[in-house]
């Protein structure tokens, strides 16, 4: 004779207690019965019941939440809920849940029993299905084992003839696989290194930064320098199920490149102050010669402002330069606030002339940064001057700070011409302007460059929300001297 079916009662002492035991044992089953959550999570443990009945409360606390516990735990266990009413709230809670059903008042026995039964009959009809779905992912993986030993050998191939560095790590940052440009570049050898930490095996600074990094989700760009000056920019990818990838190119020849060009910047730029400033000067003298006709007038004013943009230019590649030099090491107690005061003066008057209606909200209370003054005065000149450049006429530009966390928050806000989607990632780079800027809009693109520099090297984090013919929002994040 088969063992009757468990049923675990989790209700209060009560005539609903009596009446169901009385209906569930004249039906066949086995009954046990809990009084408190510790002899609950007991028989839950022990006893492995085929269905729970719990109440809407038990022992002081929610049955939805102990039968929410339960399911974790047990997704599979068909669970009753006994509710003093119902309610289109308790419905919605039970389906939220994934509950097999529940009673409430007035009850007769055969509800109840009717209840049990279905339960049981779903969760019987579900255990086949998952015992079909298990055998046939078992033959699946079965036949996907049967990899020829040709076909492994060819993955094999494929993977050590791959001139990028490749690291296939556990979990835990254990080796898994490596091929060989990972040996060649770190003096490996042949060595079995599976299942040894990778810090242990490779104890590079920047591999270690990388790893570090890497616990706040996937890292698309990493430079690793090593000893012989080969630099080498590092990809790190979870991988679902296994544990992670780190992925490394040489890209020494582009770090060659750049400083080609950094150098070549720098001598025209330096070259070309002192003959524009000699040609200014000279600019501004030529009226005190002799008189000038208005042509004339016209003419010499064109020259000063197209020489003095040029200056300009030159002053900002200089400055772009020198603080990707890291020659920028300037650091004091700096207030935000402070600062941001002197270029609201500066840019008040070109808001009022453009009737912009130019607000700043500042939190009470914000603490300094470590910083460079005149970076950041540099920082906020260009986003303010920037957003009240790019707002046409009547219109809004607001600039926010707050402090959060032990960071300072700067928000600046625009309701211009915004940036289009597919060029808000370049929108930092050197020389670049968005394709919808306005006709006659001066700026060289140098603008924002400077301003995430300045940002990075002080440990700070910039981006752009925008929406196309709505506007643009700026915020720069940065770390607060406390």
């Amino acid at each position: 004779m088969a063992k009757p079916d468990l049923l675990l009662l989790v209700l209060d002492d009560s005539p609903i207690l009596q009446l169901t035991g009385r209906a569930l044992r004249a039906a066949g089953y086995e009954l046990a019965i809990v009084q408190d959550i510790e002899s609950m999570q007991k028989a839950l443990q022990e006893s492995s019941p085929a269905l729970v009945l719990v109440g809407e409360t038990f022992a002081g606390k929610s049955g939805l939440k102990l039968a929410e516990s339960m399911l974790d735990r047990f997704p599979t266990l068909p669970i009753l809920l006994f509710a003093e009413h119902d309610t289109t709230g308790l419905a919605k809670e039970v389906l939220r849940i994934g509950l097999s059903g529940y009673l409430y008042p007035p009850l007769r026995i055969e509800d109840i029993v009717t209840a049990v039964n279905r339960s049981m009959e779903r969760a019987h009809h579900l255990g086949d299905w998952l015992r079909r779905e298990v055998k046939m992912t078992t033959a699946s993986l079965e036949k996907r084992a049967q990899l020829s030993e040709s076909e492994r050998n060819r993955y094999e191939t494929i993977f050590a003839n791959i001139q990028d560095g490749v690291i296939v790590l556990d979990s835990r940052h254990n080796i898994v696989i490596l091929n060989p440009s990972i040996r060649e570049t770190f003096s490996l050898g042949d060595q079995d290194l599976k299942g040894r930490p990778l810090l242990e095996v490779i104890t590079q600074p920047d591999v270690r930064a990388l790893l570090t990094r890497s616990a706040e989700g996937p890292v698309k760009y990493h430079e690793v320098t090593l000893d012989n000056g080969q630099v080498m920019n590092a990809q790190f990818t979870p991988i679902p199920g296994i544990g992670s990838a780190i992925t490394m190119q040489d890209i020494s020849y582009l770090k060659d490149l750049d400083r080609m060009k950094s150098d070549f910047v720098h001598t025209v730029s330096h070259d070309l102050r002192s003959p524009l400033t000699a040609l200014l000067g000279y600019a501004e003298l030529i009226d005190r010669i002799g008189p000038l006709n208005e042509q004339q007038k016209e003419f010499l004013h064109r020259m000063q402002a197209s020489v003095q943009h040029i200056t300009s230019l030159v002053n900002d590649l200089l400055d772009l330069e020198r603080i990707e030099a890291g020659f920028d090491t300037r650091r004091e107690a700096v207030s935000i606030e402070g600062i941001l005061k002197f270029t609201i003066d500066t840019f008040e008057g070109q808001a009022v002339t453009k009737k912009i209606d130019l607000k700043c909200d500042v939190a009470p209370g914000i603490p300094t940064v470590r910083a460079n003054p005149i970076r950041i005065r540099q920082l906020l000149d260009n986003l303010v001057g920037n957003a009240i450049k790019y707002t046409p006429p009547d219109g809004k530009v607001l600039i926010n700070v707050a402090a959060r966390d032990q960071q300072i928050i700067l928000e600046v806000t625009d309701t211009g011409p915004g940036i289009p989607q597919s060029e808000q990632t370049r929108i930092f780079d050197k020389f670049y302007r968005a394709t919808n800027v306005p006709d006659g809009t001066q700026g060289s693109g140098l603008g924002l460059a400077i301003v995430k520099s300045i940002v990075e090297n002080h440990h700070g984090r910039i981006w752009v929300e925008s929406v196309q013919g709505k506007g643009s929002s700026f915020f720069v994040v940065l770390p607060s001297q406390e």
